[in-house]
């Protein structure tokens, strides 16, 4: 069989962009049982409401989603349970000093396959005020409406032309 290259995406944590300005970003690699694997290569998992803890200098993963394998037998997993992630030392001293800050959490964002071995990405995180969101969302609006615009004046040009 030949070796999985390149990056496939399993689940992104969208909201997470929404709800936290991102100040770091940081890849881990996950400990999975077999079972776990087989149904994120199905492309079934879900971070909406995952969050990751660290505490004796390593970091857990906790409440993100991964169903049970559907031909799994009584070695399946449980759908939520928590999951070590695969940090070097000097990823969680700095992590654990920077959760130390009031207002500051880290949050998956994305779950994916690099080069056939599981990853998730995690990002230091600072939760965001509601007119903050507000104006994030005002934002992609405003964005929008200038692509669009822009858009319309090329069709218009060319059809001109």
């Amino acid at each position: 069989m030949a070796k999985e290259k390149g990056r496939k995406l399993i689940a992104q944590n969208k909201k997470a962009r929404h709800d936290y300005h991102i100040l770091d970003t940081y890849e881990a690699g996950l400990v999975l049982t077999g079972t776990e694997v087989k149904s994120l290569r199905q492309g079934r998992a879900s971070l909406v409401d995952g969050f990751v803890q660290l505490d004796a200098h390593e970091a857990w993963l906790h409440n993100v989603h991964v169903p049970e394998y559907s031909q799994g037998t009584w070695t399946n997993h449980s759908a939520r349970r928590k999951r070590k992630l695969l940090l070097h030392r000097a990823e969680i001293e700095k992590l654990e000093s920077k959760i130390q800050e009031t207002g500051h959490t880290i949050v998956p964002l994305a779950l994916y396959f690099k080069d056939g071995r599981a990853k998730i990405e995690i990002a230091l995180a600072r939760g965001k005020k509601e007119y903050d969101k507000r104006q994030t969302l005002r934002e992609k609006q405003d964005r929008r409406e200038a692509d669009r615009a822009v858009a319309a004046a090329r069709r218009r040009q060319r059809s001109q032309a």
